[in-house]
């Protein structure tokens, strides 16, 4: 009777798990996957290394890196505490954590299995881009000093980008190509003469 009657009146208390981040996949097929490796833009694709969504952000300069959620969640909440004096400002989050981590304990001999699931990761290469902070206009000074602090939470050198940077190909940043009213053709009497 008291737990009957207990279940209908007084509201479901959340459970909380420990070491569950916000940013995690709903649901995966696997939780034990392989380590993998950080992949390198070698195909010659620029996706993802400029912005889509805001007017400011930030992409990867340094080498390519695996960031945790929780490193993620500490960066966006930075950066939201930042530019929360602005209304309609929205943060973008361009990677998503979906990598399962496995970890073993210290001291444990080999073998025994892959070890107990530990956090969600991502792997993300050189050139792209992190956050972007876009919505209603905002001051670049607001914008840089935000990305700047998040960046300092994440394990890599960053650079900030705008609208107009160019896109980026692993180290090397593309430069647009000129129209054809910017070029100059030679003319007839300078192809004689070489």
């Amino acid at each position: 009777m008291f737990s009957l009657l207990r279940t209908t009146l007084l509201p479901r208390l959340p459970t909380s798990v420990r070491f569950r981040s916000q940013l995690a996949p709903r649901q995966v097929q696997r939780v034990k996957r392989h380590k993998g490796r950080v992949p390198i833009p070698i195909g010659g694709s620029t996706k993802g290394t400029t912005l889509a969504y805001g007017e400011w952000g930030i992409r990867i300069k340094g080498m390519g890196v695996r960031f945790s959620a929780k490193q993620l969640t500490t960066a966006e909440e930075v950066i939201k505490r930042k530019i929360k004096v602005v209304k309609g400002a929205k943060v973008y989050l361009r990677v998503f954590p979906d990598i399962p981590v496995c970890i073993k304990g210290n001291e444990t001999r080999m073998g025994k299995g892959k070890g107990t699931f530990e956090f969600w990761a991502t792997r993300v290469p050189t050139g792209r881009v992190i956050f972007e902070i876009g919505g209603t206009p905002i001051r670049e000074e607001l914008a840089r000093e935000a990305l700047r602090q998040a960046a300092d939470k994440l394990p890599t050198i960053m650079e900030f980008i705008t609208r107009s940077t160019p896109p980026r190909l692993g180290n090397l940043v593309l430069q647009p190509e000129p129209s054809t009213d910017q070029l100059s053709y030679p003319t007839q009497t300078e192809l004689v003469k070489t």
